[in-house]
């Protein structure tokens, strides 16, 4: 496996939501709306990829994905609503509380990506060290 470049295309995917948040923070919330559409779209696609893969992988890690899966579709959906309901709001300071909320889930969701980050860099060093081991005790065999 090409561990390398996937790594480069998720720091080239987090470079580019760099640049859009930073774009973001100066719109109008009509092209919020447009960002939070395309975001969603952008999310069912990549959700619909690790579907895919998880449906190739093995039963063991089939239900650990599984289980992300159903956690990722209920956190969108929960997003969804949350950004559906807000248009009801008519209390400045229930709007206060709810960016609040919203603040809080975003700094949540990126230190969660950052312990995903960590995680998948263990993961990588845990296959490599996992396939080095299966060719050194290959070797040995041969022998």
């Amino acid at each position: 496996m090409d561990f390398s470049a996937q790594l480069e295309k998720l720091q080239q995917q987090a470079n580019e939501t760099v640049s859009s948040i930073r774009s973001a923070s100066a719109e109008s919330r009509d092209q919020l709306k447009q960002r939070i559409d395309q975001a969603r779209v952008d999310a069912n696609l990549a959700l619909m990829d690790v579907r895919q893969q998880a449906e190739q992988t093995s039963d063991q890690v089939q239900s650990k994905w599984a289980q992300l899966k159903a956690d990722a579709s209920i956190w969108m959906d929960d997003i969804k609503a949350k950004i559906d309901k807000r248009v009801d709001q008519r209390d400045a300071k229930a709007a206060a509380k709810d960016a609040d909320r919203a603040e809080q889930d975003a700094a949540d969701a990126i230190d969660y990506a950052v312990f995903a980050f960590y995680s998948a860099q263990l993961a990588v060093l845990d296959a490599l060290d996992a396939r080095a081991y299966a060719d050194e005790r290959a070797k040995i065999a041969d022998s």
